[in-house]
């Protein structure tokens, strides 16, 4: 008698209870969301000449399961994003790790039949036969027949090859190719249904592949393009699929196989399938909305579901991990990638604490370890020092199983010790309290400089993120040290033009100074002047002092909504209200300054048309307006359609505003629950009421969510 899977019979159980089964929240998910390009002039904002596309969220449809090792997915073009375009028409393989950083994309394989050009292999595929699903992907290769399903665990992953009746079953393992340079590579034949391997390619991966189909040889094919390993699988008048069940180690191929042996190796494909949906509907179901249409429903859930992809997951079932020395230890936490921290400290990673505070404090540690091995410095990433910001901001969320006191030392030598490994111009800014920019004209909108501005700004709120830490620790004299520097902001506001604006090394303003212009590193980072405005989110009440008055305030923010994009065509910058821009982060909190400035409706406003208009654009509807960056997109809607931001992350509180949904229901990862209800169907919020008492300003502190009452927003 076949058994029947625990998700089943569950199923079968609530069907008798009830008289109905009840849909699970997964339902809602659209993992494709986000993975199209924009294309129209009404989209991005401006005329398309390049014939290089402009960046999507650069998602991935394929499996995975919350921050896990592995993200298995269609690879529709090397070098892109995450591999994968909505609007490529070939797949040239399934690889297994991924983040939308135009990196990663471990081991693909793609299964085929007949014979291959080593330099021209790819299948054409099809969107009509073609799904996903969390923690599933199946598409039908049309060049070779084939129907793909994959599923995933936490560090393997599940293949299922449906081959035409009778056809040689044949496998490409494309070792040489990933996102990355390959350094190195290995397969080799184990055993009669086994094979492994290693790819160093960003880190280096190992597997170890089990097939239900005897694996007859493994042989190298070349042209002069490119060159291919082949496994070749006998019985081939079987008609069962082929199933390939995969375990993955960034420590050896031992340790892959034993990730394999404790997760998924005695397993069906359908019951990792409904193993891996049963996880995604727990994770997604902390959060329960009711009201708003069933598009709004779709963007929040598959918006939630984006954000918990990232930071992946790098220690094996036992606890070992390969760490930032290139050494293998075990410390007895799961040790997890480098957030991307810019820019996912503005919103996510404080999401990720709320629902998985077991993760964050992972996270905590493996940067921490990260820090401690390479040269006493807190990991930064890209830009700006903003691990400060989410270590602060989870230690005073009360998320504390850490030793703050270990990642507080890297995170002050960040901020006070210039060296390599920290903060890059930190002798100027410490010297002064800003950093120049390069005396110069007409600048490239690509050219790399020091983004000075976007770092001096930043700076200052990482420099009041650590002083929150320092308080905590009772470290008086470096509290009051990064308090004032917390002030450097001002330094580059320019009173004259109502910007904040470059100088140059005398100190004098930079001279070529064009607010609409767009620049990648000059002055401004992946932005312009406008959307450079108003960072300060440690000090409104200051930053709103900078100006004459409330008015002037008013003028400069409505003046940015409505000024129109002057047609500047950047990759990374698509999506405008205006000059605002939604589709790359820098102005994300922007919005909000209406708040201080006694306009809370006028914020409302803008913050409803980007809901409705930046989340599934363009014509498959599949669009974001820009890129995801790890999930802060995606954060940035789940939090404003639940009426909370986090608009001074390293503060533990939010910022309320008027939630799409009449009624949501939060639970938190220690188990409370809070409900947030809407009164009033307006944009001004009129009363904020907390269980019985009324909320004075628009900030509810992270203590008071936890207490587990009614967050009651009244509108009119």
């Amino acid at each position: 008698m076949k058994q029947i899977s625990p998700v089943i019979l569950l199923a079968i159980i609530l069907l008798g209870c009830s008289g109905k089964i009840e849909k699970k929240i997964t339902r809602y998910v659209n993992p494709f969301l986000g993975t199209a390009t924009l294309w129209e002039p009404e989209d991005l904002g401006y005329v398309r000449t390049w014939k290089q596309r402009t960046w999507g969220a650069e998602v991935f449809p394929g499996s995975s399961l919350p921050n896990a090792m592995v993200q298995l997915s269609p690879v529709t073009q090397f070098r892109s994003g995450t591999g994968y375009q909505y609007e490529d028409t070939v797949i040239y393989g399934f690889s297994h790790t991924n983040k939308g950083h135009w990196n990663l994309l471990h081991i693909p394989l793609l299964p085929f039949t007949g014979e291959i050009k080593p330099g021209n292999y790819a299948s054409t595929f099809s969107h009509k036969n073609e799904s996903a699903h969390p923690g599933y992907y199946q598409v039908f290769l049309k060049t070779y027949g084939i129907d793909v399903e994959l599923t995933s665990t936490l560090r393997c992953g599940f293949h299922r090859y449906t081959y035409p009746k009778g056809a040689d079953k044949k496998l490409i393992a494309d070792m040489t190719r990933s996102n990355n340079h390959v350094k190195d590579w290995s397969i080799q034949k184990v055993d009669e249904y086994t094979f492994s391997g290693s790819q160093d390619a960003e880190g280096k991966i190992y597997f170890y592949a089990v097939s239900n189909y005897p694996v007859k040889d493994i042989r190298q094919e070349k042209d002069n393009k490119h060159e291919v390993s082949i496994v070749s699988f006998g019985e081939n008048r079987k008609k069962d699929p082929l199933e390939l069940r995969i375990g993955f180690s960034f420590v050896s191929i031992e340790n892959a196989k034993m990730n394999l042996e404790k997760e998924m190796l005695h397993k069906s494909f359908n019951q990792v399938r409904e193993e891996a949906d049963s996880t995604w509907n727990k994770l997604l179901s902390n959060i329960k909305v009711s009201g708003g249409t069933e598009r709004e429903k779709g963007i929040f859930y598959s918006t939630l579901y984006r954000s918990f992809l990232w930071p992946a997951l790098r220690s094996d079932v036992n606890g070992d991990f390969t760490d930032a020395r290139g050494e293998v230890v075990n410390k007895g936490f799961r040790y997890y990638t480098q957030p991307s921290f810019w820019d996912d400290y503005r919103n996510k990673l404080v999401l990720l604490g709320m629902i998985s505070p077991d993760v964050t404090i992972d996270v905590v540690k493996s940067i921490t370890d990260m820090g401690e091995k390479r040269g006493g410095y807190m990991p930064t990433f890209f830009h700006g020092d903003h691990a400060s910001v989410f270590v602060a901001g989870t230690y005073l969320r009360g998320i504390t199983d850490f030793d703050l006191e270990r990642a507080y030392k890297l995170l002050l030598k960040n901020a006070t010790a210039p060296g390599r490994g920290g903060r890059p111009y930190l002798n100027e800014y410490i010297e002064r309290g800003w950093i120049a920019e390069k005396d110069t004209t007409n600048v490239p909108t690509w050219d790399e400089y020091k983004a000075a501005v976007t770092k001096t700004v930043e700076y200052a709120y990482d420099d009041y993120a650590t002083a929150l830490i320092a308080k905590k620790l009772g470290d008086k004299e470096n509290y009051s040290l990064l308090m004032e520097r917390s002030n450097n902001y001002k330094n580059l506001f320019d009173p004259s033009t109502g910007f904040w604006r470059g100088k140059i090394d005398n100190g004098n303003w930079i001279e070529d100074f064009d607010p609409y212009y767009p620049y990648f590193a000059y002055m401004y980072r992946e932005a312009n002047a406008w959307q450079s405005l108003f960072f300060a989110p440690h000090d409104p009440k200051g930053m709103i002092a900078l100006y004459p008055s409330y008015k002037a305030v008013e003028q400069k923010l409505d003046s940015l909504f409505t000024e129109p994009w002057r047609g500047y065509e950047a990759h990374n910058m698509t999506g405008f209200i205006g000059n605002y821009c939604h589709g790359n982060q820098p102005g994300h909190s922007i919005p909000y300054t209406y708040y201080f400035i006694d306009r809370q409706e006028k914020a409302q406003c803008v913050l409803d048309s980007i809901m409705d208009r930046f989340y599934d654009m363009g014509a498959e509807k599949l669009a974001y307006s820009g890129m995801d960056d790890a999930g802060e997109m995606s954060a940035w809607y789940v939090f404003n359609a639940i009426g909370l931001y986090t608009y001074s992350p390293a503060d533990p509180e939010y910022i309320i505003s008027v939630p799409l949904f009449d009624e949501v229901k939060f639970s938190l990862g220690n188990g409370k629950e809070f409900t947030i209800r809407k009164e009033g169907k307006g944009k001004k919020i009129q009363q904020i009421r907390y269980g019985n008492e009324t909320i004075k300003g628009w900030f509810i502190q992270h203590d008071q969510l936890a207490e587990g009452k009614e967050l009651v927003i009244t509108t009119e």
